[in-house]
C-alpha cells in the first residue's frame, strides 16, 4: 500500500490482558497467548480500537460515514467477506501498527435499491515487518431492503463443531472489538430498525469460529477467505463443516450463513 493511499494508521501493544478475555469468551482450552507467544488467526481483530466521541456516531451505534468510508447515504450495514494472507505470525504483546486505506468503492442498484460496496486494506507491521494483510468487504444497503435468498450449503462436509451464540457472548465480542453497532445488543433496534429477527451474530465472530477449525486441522495459514451469505440470529443452533480446506457454516433450517477457504503452510 504505497504512502500517498494510507489514510489512516492506528498503533496497539497487543494488551495480553484483551487476548485473554478473547480466550475465554471464546472457551478455547489450555492457557491464553502470553507475551512474545503468537496470536491465534483473526485475533487482530480485537486490537487496532478507533473508538469515536458520542456525539461522532451514527443512529445504528457505528462511527457516522465521512471519514475513512465515504458516506454513501445507506443506512443499514454489513461485513460481507473479507480475505487476509498471514506472513508472520502476530506476537502478543509486542507492539504493531495498522495502515487502512480504502482500496475501492462502488454503487450499484439492485432489487431493493441502490448498493454500495467498499473494500477496505489493512496492513499490520511488527517491529519492521509486513505480517499480515486484509482486504474487508463491506456492503451499505437503504434501511427497509429485504435479505437475499442465502445460496445452498455445500453438499457433503465432515460435521466439525456446534454452537450456540447467547446475548452474552455478543455483549462481550462487541466489548472487545469496540463494535457498538446496536444490532448485536439492542434488540428491539434489531427489530423495528434494520428488520432483523433478533440480535444479530457478528459476521466477524462467525469467521472467527471458522477461521479456529481451520487453524486445528491445517496448522499455522497462509490465507484465508471467507464470504457471509445470511445472518445469524442470536439462541440459534448453529453448524459448522469442513471438506479438506473449506469451511462453511448452517443455521438452522439448512441456511447457509458463511463460506471459507483456508490454505496451511
Amino acid at each position: 500500500m504505497g504512502e500517498a493511499q494510507t489514510i489512516q494508521r492506528v498503533a496497539d501493544r497487543l494488551d495480553p490482558a484483551r487476548a485473554a478475555a478473547l480466550h475465554a469468551t471464546l472457551a478455547r482450552p489450555g492457557a491464553p497467548p502470553e507475551v512474545g507467544e503468537p496470536l491465534p488467526a483473526f485475533w487482530h481483530h480485537i486490537y487496532f480500537w478507533d473508538v469515536a466521541a458520542p456525539e461522532a456516531l451514527g443512529p445504528d451505534g457505528h462511527p457516522a460515514r465521512g471519514g475513512l468510508i465515504p458516506d454513501f447515504g445507506l443506512p443499514r450495514r454489513m461485513w460481507a467477506g473479507g480475505r487476509l494472507t498471514f506472513h508472520a505470525p502476530l506476537l502478543c504483546g509486542v507492539r504493531a501498527e495498522r495502515h487502512s486505506a480504502v482500496k475501492s468503492t462502488a454503487r450499484k442498484a439492485g432489487r431493493s435499491g441502490a448498493l454500495a460496496f467498499v473494500t477496505l486494506r489493512h496492513e499490520i507491521r511488527q517491529r519492521g515487518a509486513l505480517v499480515l494483510s486484509e482486504e474487508q468487504d463491506l456492503v451499505y444497503r437503504p434501511g427497509n431492503a429485504p435479505a437475499a435468498l442465502p445460496p445452498l450449503p455445500p453438499q457433503g462436509g465432515a460435521p466439525q463443531a456446534t454452537r450456540r451464540f447467547d446475548s452474552t457472548a455478543l455483549f462481550r465480542y462487541s466489548a472487545l472489538t469496540m463494535n457498538g453497532h446496536r444490532i448485536h445488543y439492542d434488540a428491539d433496534y434489531a427489530r423495528e430498525a434494520e428488520g432483523y429477527g433478533g440480535l444479530v451474530v457478528h459476521g466477524p465472530l462467525l469467521a472467527q469460529i471458522l477461521i479456529g477449525l481451520a487453524e486445528a486441522a491445517l496448522g499455522p495459514l497462509t490465507s484465508f477467505t471467507f464470504r457471509a451469505t445470511a445472518p445469524v440470529i442470536v439462541g440459534e443452533d448453529m453448524r459448522f463443516f469442513r471438506n479438506e480446506g473449506a469451511f462453511w457454516a448452517v443455521a438452522p433450517g439448512g441456511r447457509l450463513a458463511m463460506t471459507a477457504e483456508a490454505q496451511g503452510c
